[in-house]
């Protein structure tokens, strides 16, 4: 199979509530749509880079420059015999992950269709249908957050997880716990501590919480080692896993005992499913985050769950969580057991509605 043309369409959609992290506050989410052709069928992927470098330093300014200058160049024309060559071949970018994780999922996607297979097939996912839980940004107040967390549990959902930061991290937490006191109950602080500020979280440990994700640096393993070793909670690591080095080295130290897996944030599914063998094999729990994903990127996170090692119930909430209009035909629902059904068409298994694609398109261009 060789790719004829790569079209690249920069979107920005308008989110369902604004949206409030350790990081920043957002009312809109960028992203960059691939669209890459061959022989006449056409295949999709998703780069999850935002507007602004605050969870990565991607951007979708970034990677629309690497992909157009770079990535998809070498890619046109080019024989694609295995799936697992396209992030070989990508590698001569030194980073970049999320750039070139859409890309390749645009050639998953494509192969998936050519071959008449589901993106879970592929895989070698088990499940029809994944665990999912909802993530619920920083609030005004502790009292507001309970009552937005009551209002995901009557929809359905069955874990809550709560972005905290300094200042807004024990008691917001502490308020939840006392409504729920069952509540599957996890914490993120999206790399906003210290090792020294970090202690301020040691009453997370009487909460019975799943999880702590990410509370330390992005490219810390070793403080994070050092917390674990202090905090009954496992810690959970995000954005310091970029690769399965990565991974290993994190088991390897005793930084954490459960591993967040992002197809984005690691370069792409062939490099996720790596990561998620090797946690299975070693005995390591994962979970599928998310990045506020379009229905295309979503269909892919929802495959990638669907692997026997994903444990943990996912950040794949259902698509009217975050968006009033998505770009797909196709929109995932939540089921009465707060999971989400795993596409089971050839590739992704979504199509996409042109005119909405078109609405939320900032700038188009196609190569070549």
């Amino acid at each position: 199979m060789k790719i004829d043309k790569i079209t690249l369409y920069h979107l920005r959609m308008p989110l369902r509530s604004p949206f409030e992290t350790s990081f920043g506050r957002s009312e809109a989410r960028d992203s960059i749509l691939i669209e890459a052709y061959s022989d006449g069928q056409v295949g999709f992927g998703e780069c999850v880079a935002d507007r602004d470098p605050g969870y990565s330093s991607e951007t979708a300014v970034t990677a629309w420059h690497i992909l157009g200058d770079y990535l998809i160049p070498t890619m046109i024309g080019m024989e694609i015999s295995s799936l697992n060559m396209v992030f070989s071949t990508l590698n001569f970018v030194r980073g970049h992950y999320m750039a070139k994780a859409g890309l390749e999922m645009a050639v998953w996607d494509l192969v998936g269709k050519t071959t008449e297979r589901s993106l879970k097939n592929m895989l070698g996912g088990n499940r029809d249908r994944v665990a999912v839980g909802v993530s619920v940004g920083i609030q005004a107040s502790p009292s507001k957050l309970v009552d937005v967390v009551s209002d995901y549990l009557a929809a359905g959902y069955q874990r809550v997880k709560i972005k905290i930061k300094p200042g807004r991290d024990v008691e917001d937490a502490r308020a939840v716990r006392k409504v729920y006191p069952d509540l599957k109950l996890q914490v993120d602080a999206n790399s906003a501590y210290t090792l020294e500020t970090a202690k301020a979280l040691q009453p997370l440990d009487k909460l019975d919480l799943l999880l702590i994700e990410q509370p330390l640096a992005e490219d810390d393993l070793w403080d994070h080692a050092r917390m674990q070793s202090k905090f009954q909670t496992p810690i959970c690591l995000d954005e310091t896993i970029i690769s399965p080095r990565h991974a290993r080295q994190a088991i390897e130290m005793k930084a954490c005992r459960i591993i967040n897996i992002k197809a984005g944030r690691v370069g792409g599914l062939s490099q996720a499913r790596l990561i998620h063998d090797l946690c299975y094999a070693q005995g390591v729990p994962v979970w599928c985050g998310g990045m506020l994903e379009t229905g295309v990127g979503r269909a892919s996170n929802l495959a990638l769950a669907s692997l026997p090692g994903f444990t943990l119930p996912g950040d794949i909430s259902a698509t009217e969580r975050y968006y009033l209009e998505d770009i797909t035909n196709e929109s995932f629902s939540l089921n009465p057991d707060s999971t989400i059904n795993v596409p089971d068409r050839p590739g992704l298994g979504v199509s996409i509605n042109r005119d909405s694609l078109e609405k939320f398109s900032l700038v188009k261009k196609s190569f070549p």
